[in-house]
């Protein structure tokens, strides 16, 4: 099987292959995986520039397309990505991003199999308004829950009969460490240690888990929290909520953005991970933090139930629910820590590694190529 990757936006640095690799390391994660699951697969990426770089037995092909703007991601020549991939002849092509309508509409024009993967879009907007004629001929939708399309189906920005698979995002190449050496690295502490990866935002809902916090450190009074992020839109609130209450900031640790290089020891030297979206679209941190066999608790929602299987592994608690987040880290400070860290690493390895991620991502291919066959029986062509 020939597979196809497919990223519309634009690197704005105008970094060349391996320094824009180094940059988006998920994109050459994804594919690797796919091509030590038994594919063959090349990677068109949309570029301020040309060239061709092979790397790990995936070949990159990067599409010179001009920009409206700095500022805007993609670009406004959705047609030379298409022309790539029809010369390629590809048995399936996986298009990143539902925020590509105009690229999606001339790559679907191709007659080939084309599934689109959800990256956090959200319904609505302009693009919401081309988003159902685009997909009208694709193979399928993928999201890392398939109760995420619900919302576009309610919107009516997908057609009705358009598969929904799910597949998660991406996965990582984080692994579980020894966590003393971590904690010395990293300059951790606490018992339990817990962690936060992610921004500062009402989404993330930093507050809520402030306020599990305070609840839980009468019964965990060496607790340590240690908070890693970027954008930090409610950093003022948090703080204030630290200077008023000077016994809760004894056991916070506002670290800010790490390089990700430091990030796989942070997670190595912590026992817990809690994050309170509201909203995902997959869950970087929160993979990560199961590779590295941390006991998680985090928000009820689609994609982080898909993720915890269910809620199997670790704890899930209600958006915004304070006592409910301080019940979900009781719960994984009174259990065993090494049952909880063999439990979590089982359940990586077998669902979310990139090994797994590989071999679903085949499988849904030859799902997404039947139902295209199925529906265009004069289309359909041996793989």
């Amino acid at each position: 099987m020939h597979v196809v990757h497919v990223n519309c936006g634009i690197d704005a640095e105008g970094r060349g292959p391996e320094a824009l690799l180094r940059a988006w390391p998920t994109v050459p994660l994804v594919a690797e995986a796919i091509a030590q699951a038994g594919a063959r697969v090349t990677v068109l990426q949309a570029s301020r520039f040309a060239a061709e770089y092979r790397h790990e037995g995936v070949d990159y092909r990067f599409i010179a397309e001009p920009r409206l703007s700095r500022k805007y991601g993609a670009g406004i020549m959705p047609w030379r990505l298409a022309a790539a991939a029809r010369r390629l002849a590809p048995d399936v092509i996986h298009l990143n991003g539902l925020g590509f309508p105009l690229h999606l509409a001339a790559i679907t024009g191709l007659g080939v199999p084309v599934l689109v993967q959800d990256h956090a879009s959200a319904p609505g907007g302009k693009r919401g308004r081309l988003r159902r004629w685009s997909l009208r001929g694709a193979a399928g939708v993928a999201f890392t829950a398939k109760e995420q399309a619900e919302e576009f189906r309610r919107a009516g920005e997908l057609p009705d009969a358009l598969p929904v698979f799910a597949v998660p995002e991406s996965s990582t190449r984080f692994a579980a460490g020894d966590r003393g050496a971590a904690r010395s690295s990293a300059g951790v502490w606490g018992d339990p240690a817990l962690l936060w990866v992610g921004r500062l935002n009402a989404n993330k809902d930093p507050l809520t888990i402030l306020d599990a916090i305070r609840r839980v450190l009468p019964r965990l009074p060496n607790l340590q929290f240690w908070c890693a992020y970027g954008e930090a839109d409610l950093l003022p609130a948090v703080e204030q909520v630290l200077r008023e209450e000077p016994a809760l900031a004894e056991h916070v640790h506002l670290l800010g953005a790490l390089p990700h290089e430091k990030m796989e020891q942070l997670y190595r030297a912590c026992d817990l991970f809690i994050l309170g979206s509201h909203r995902e679209g997959s869950g970087y941190s929160l993979i990560e933090a199961l590779a590295c066999g941390l006991g998680t608790v985090v928000s009820d929602i689609p994609p982080f139930r898909a993720l915890t299987g269910e809620g199997k592994i670790g704890a899930l608690a209600p958006c915004g629910d304070a006592e409910a987040f301080a019940e979900g880290i009781m719960t994984l400070a009174e259990r065993p820590r090494e049952e909880t860290r063999a439990a979590t690493l089982e359940h990586f390895e077998r669902e979310l590694s990139p090994a797994a991620l590989g071999r679903k991502l085949v499988e849904t291919y030859h799902a997404a190529i039947r139902a295209y066959r199925s529906a265009n029986p004069r289309s359909a062509r041996e793989t």
